[in-house]
């Protein structure tokens, strides 16, 4: 498996609001488009509302290059940056856990 933890700071209230309309719509599209995306989620962060954490676990990294290539990806990747103040990224390296095999 591949994944990844991202942190998301979003630059005002206006633009969190415009980044979770950009997430939804590109969420849909994941879901129906990309059947090496194991799980694909968004989470508000609890007393940061300019914060999304987005939580992503692949099949293997040919399922995350696919999903890096698709269009829905690239026009979210494109749209995000005006929208946000930073983006942290941790690459996971699978250990164990339920629901899980490596």
């Amino acid at each position: 498996m591949f994944g990844l933890v991202v942190r998301f700071t979003c630059k005002n209230e206006e633009s969190a609001a415009a980044f979770d309309r950009l997430v939804s719509e590109t969420i849909a599209k994941i879901r129906t488009d990309e059947p090496g995306t194991i799980v694909y989620a968004s989470h508000l962060v609890d007393g940061q509302p300019l914060q999304r954490i987005f939580y992503e676990l692949y099949q293997d990294r040919a399922a995350f290059d696919a999903h890096e290539q698709t269009d829905h990806t690239k026009h979210f990747l494109a749209a995000r940056g005006e929208l946000l103040i930073s983006t942290d990224v941790d690459w996971l390296q699978h250990q164990d856990g339920k629901g899980t095999t490596p």
